[in-house]
């Protein structure tokens, strides 16, 4: 079994009922955007590159998906390239009075975690997270990967999941 197996055997063991997968669908990408807004905070600047702590997450958890898989690494990149390319433009466009875009930030980091918790509460689980933290980087890619299956792509993958972390529950 690969590493990318076991971390999305391990979340999806939190995650069956498609009730609670549905609030993932919104919640997490919430999240994602709301570090995004959250962390860029222009620490260095070479040319047009801006340093900052949005910056640094995106290098890091791309790394991090790339060793678990290539092309789904690939495609988390992109994502997160787009998060930290949109909280850029935002906030290069955002009065200089940066407080309200930190507000935007905060305001959709709790409404993304109200969703998570409310798919836990149909679930009957605690988050993934809880156990292990290194659910918090899995979650958006959990979320892309079922997107896929979705789609019809990487039903293998699909069925290793089904077969340890069990059937999904409609709820």
């Amino acid at each position: 079994m690969t590493m990318l197996e076991q971390k999305l055997i391990n979340y999806a063991k939190y995650h069956r009922d498609r009730r609670n997968i549905a609030t993932h669908f919104v919640g997490i990408p919430l999240i994602v955007i709301a570090i995004g807004l959250l962390l860029y905070i222009p620490i260095s600047q070479l040319n047009s590159m801006v340093l900052t702590p949005t910056l640094i997450v995106v290098l890091l958890c791309s790394a991090y998906y790339l060793r678990l898989d290539f092309r789904l690494g690939a495609l988390m990149s992109l994502l997160f390239a787009l998060v930290y390319t949109a909280a850029k433009q935002l906030y290069i466009g955002w009065p200089d009075d940066k407080s309200w875009f930190y507000l935007l930030g905060a305001v959709l980091f709790v409404c993304g975690w109200i969703l998570q918790f409310i798919g836990h509460y149909f679930e009957g689980k605690k988050p993934a997270f809880v156990d292990d933290l290194i659910g918090l980087v899995i979650g958006p890619l959990f979320v892309v990967v079922e997107a896929l299956f979705m789609l019809g792509l990487m039903k293998t993958l699909e069925q290793k999941i089904i077969a340890v972390a069990g059937e999904y529950r409609k709820g």
